[in-house]
């Protein structure tokens, strides 16, 4: 798939410019509720995977493609932000702020290979050293709030089974562990 020129942003009549993200976390195997965090491209401050709202697409499904190309993670997005966040980004010759809507998603499948794996680095964490790493303090509180809510178990439990991504499959074939009997 061919990457779409990006169009410039100008400088806004004072209003903050929206994106979206997606906040990955799955439940580990001691039930708690850990969150995918990830380095920027540019700065490599620790970051969720954001972007700008695609074109013809719901807000809730531009987040989860993000999520996708940026992380490598796959799962089930939540169709209500679970909060929002703003931070200061910069542009060619300005700074702008920005309003961000952040979706839960439930991790299912976190791939081996994804467009910006080369990129960045990636750490599953538990949700309150996460909100620690993050720059952005409104983003640091939505992530403990979310991690300390039952809203993300309950999220889980709705999308289906348990999180599955290839380095786990490989362990447990290194084991001798299906699926089935994992």
């Amino acid at each position: 798939m061919a990457k779409q020129k990006q169009k410039k942003r100008q400088p806004t009549d004072g209003r903050p410019l929206e994106q979206i993200a997606a906040l990955p976390f799955r439940i580990a195997e001691n039930g708690e509720i850990e969150v995918l965090v990830m380095t920027s491209r540019e700065t490599q401050r620790v970051v969720i995977p954001k972007g700008w709202p695609m074109k013809n697409r719901k807000s809730w499904t531009s987040a989860k493609i993000e999520a996708r190309q940026e992380a490598g993670v796959i799962g089930e997005i939540g169709r209500k932000p679970i909060g929002q966040y703003r931070y200061w980004k910069r542009l060619e010759g300005f700074f702008a702020l920005v309003k961000v809507a952040v979706y839960p998603l439930a991790v299912r499948r976190q791939l081996a290979e994804w467009r910006e794996r080369h990129e960045r680095s990636q750490v599953w964490l538990p949700a309150e050293d996460a909100a620690l790493l993050v720059d952005e303090p409104e983003l640091g509180a939505l992530i403990l709030e979310f991690g300390q809510s039952r809203e993300a178990r309950r999220l889980t439990r709705q999308s289906g089974s348990a999180p599955d991504d290839d380095e786990n499959r490989r362990q447990r074939a290194e084991r001798g562990v299906t699926s089935a009997n994992a």
